[in-house]
């Protein structure tokens, strides 16, 4: 697979909830804080959105989607100010994250992922339209087609955030948006147990070492050697998390001859030792990430 693919396979986004609102007149509905992402788009009319806690509320056109990333409470209305119903039409869905390790995707993300420009509407038009149609029109089967529908428009929304901020914005994600560093980043996902070294990864990218090295921390965040042990960590978590495999199998499966080297990069890159980590509950585990070294993060540190 590929870095983005690979990464929300991790995390595995499941649909809470798909579905969407008529309104028309002056309207206005507030929403309370929220776990996860919440994408919407515009089917039809316009609105605005209001976003707590940030200053200048967005104006939302036919066609256009937002992802709110952060889970603060947001209004959509019609002038900010009123209620009522019927004319503006707005289909969305609710993701939660299965897998845990939001951050990953999450950290790179500004509080309101906004697509608005025409040709990035264009892009979404089929996937929103059909979205809609189900919605309006359930046929057997539409549950499940509304659902892959909403991932598909998650999955757009950010392909289209992803070229945008390869030109300025700096994570994991906006570097897949430059052919060169993508390359390392997917050679280091491909094969997490290769012993790497910074001298392969820059011919991968087609650049000397002291170059890659420089230009991959600049758009990446951490350095090419943290990025890759902090993949291996995350792949690891999962698999303590979900499977039955013993500490050394998944050490030795990526790339640590020795268990006693992988727990200790484990729990510095999550907290706790692999074993204590695979007897923890969910909420457990990722109150143990966050006590764990911000250096090791895919993301830069905030």
């Amino acid at each position: 697979m590929d870095p983005l693919s690979d990464v929300l396979s991790l995390l595995k986004p499941r649909t809470y909830a798909a579905g969407g609102f008529d309104a028309g007149g002056p309207w206005s509905i507030r929403f309370p804080a929220h776990d996860g992402v919440k994408i919407y788009a515009v089917a039809s009319g316009g609105c605005w959105l209001a976003v707590e806690g940030l200053p200048d509320p967005v104006r939302l056109e036919a066609g256009g989607c937002f992802l709110l990333t952060r889970g603060r409470p947001f209004t959509l209305a019609s002038d900010l100010t009123t209620w009522n119903g019927g004319g503006d039409c707005l289909v969305g869905a609710h993701f939660a994250f299965a897998g845990g390790h939001a951050g990953v995707l999450l950290g790179v993300l500004p509080p309101i992922v906004h697509i608005g420009k025409e040709a990035d509407k264009a892009a979404l038009r089929w996937s929103l339209e059909r979205l809609r149609q189900e919605l309006i029109e359930p046929q057997p089967g539409g549950f499940l087609a509304a659902q892959h529908l909403a991932h598909m428009i998650l999955l757009q929304a950010l392909r289209l955030h992803l070229k945008e901020g390869s030109k300025g914005g700096v994570g994991w994600l906006f570097a897949l948006g430059d052919r060169r560093m993508a390359a390392a980043i997917a050679a280091m996902h491909e094969d997490p147990a290769h012993r790497w070294t910074l001298a392969q990864l820059a011919a991968r990218a087609g650049m000397s070492r002291s170059t890659f090295a420089e230009k991959f921390k600049a758009k990446v965040g951490p350095s090419p050697m943290d990025y890759l042990t902090r993949w291996r960590m995350l792949l690891a978590a999962d698999r303590l998390a979900n499977t039955g495999d013993p500490v050394s199998v998944i050490a030795l499966s990526l790339g640590y001859e020795s268990e006693s080297a992988f727990s200790t990069a484990f729990k510095r890159a999550m907290g706790c030792s692999p074993r204590r980590y695979a007897r923890r509950t969910p909420a457990a585990r990722l109150e143990s990430e966050a006590a764990g070294a911000s250096a090791n993060r895919l993301e830069p540190a905030a």
